[in-house]
């Protein structure tokens, strides 16, 4: 496996009508490893590649254990056994549909109901598999303050070197960078209208993905493990 700057556990979709959709609107195919083409979403204020500049790099996905470096004892491939060993002991999750929600300033996909379960996995990959992280350097713990953190998130961030895990968790298929506010209202329509109808009646989560970052910065689907074996 090829060495990366970064390594991340998110949750990718298969192919399916939805997924392609949005995968071409942040124009990233991070499991092809190519750039595709911006579609014309009938009433977008600002075109596809301006509103999705900023998480193009990172491709369709949902965080599940967020970004991080490998620490010194460790490796990319002793990172994607113990993934797939934990994969195999965790159990696939469901939830109701995917929505378009305005989060902030930008929009995302989240899923409706009862997401507990899916709570309870983004935990356990972001605990069991911490043995490979190496501790964030000061650039990296200025940033994550930056934002203005809780004191229960200045703690997350000291153990877990990210702030928005275990209960500060909020899991989203990102769709957007930060809209202007003027344009929020008419960008959130567009991608309802536009998506909602690809959008499957259930969201499941089967299989986790470990990603990797390469030198240019953008991520890369390197392997796909089954949930429950």
């Amino acid at each position: 496996m090829p060495d990366h700057n970064r390594y991340a556990v998110y949750y990718a979709p298969e192919p399916a009508p939805w997924a392609d959709a949005a995968t071409s609107l942040l124009g990233w195919d991070a499991a092809a490893g190519v750039d595709v083409a911006h579609p014309d979403v009938p009433g977008l204020p600002l075109s596809a590649a301006e509103l999705t500049a900023r998480p193009r790099k990172y491709g369709l996905h949902g965080t599940l254990k967020p970004p991080f470096r490998l620490a010194p004892d460790t490796s990319a491939e002793a990172l994607d056994a113990d993934l797939a060993r934990l994969a195999s002991r965790l159990s696939p999750v469901q939830m109701g549909p995917l929505q378009v929600t305005r989060l902030g300033g930008f929009l995302a996909l989240c899923p409706a109901g009862d997401v507990a379960s899916l709570q309870e996995l983004a935990a356990a990959l972001v605990s069991d598999l911490d043995g490979h992280r190496a501790p964030p350097d000061t650039a990296e713990l200025e940033k994550r303050r930056g934002a203005g953190l809780s004191e229960r998130q200045e703690a997350l961030l000291a153990e877990w070197g990210y702030p928005y895990v275990m209960e500060q968790f909020r899991f989203h298929v990102t769709l957007t960078g930060p809209v202007p506010r003027p344009q929020r209202d008419a960008t959130e329509a567009a991608l309802r209208a536009w998506l909602a109808p690809l959008l499957p009646d259930a969201f499941e989560i089967r299989t986790v993905c470990l990603f990797g970052e390469a030198a240019d910065g953008r991520f890369h689907l390197l392997k796909r493990h089954p949930l429950g074996g």
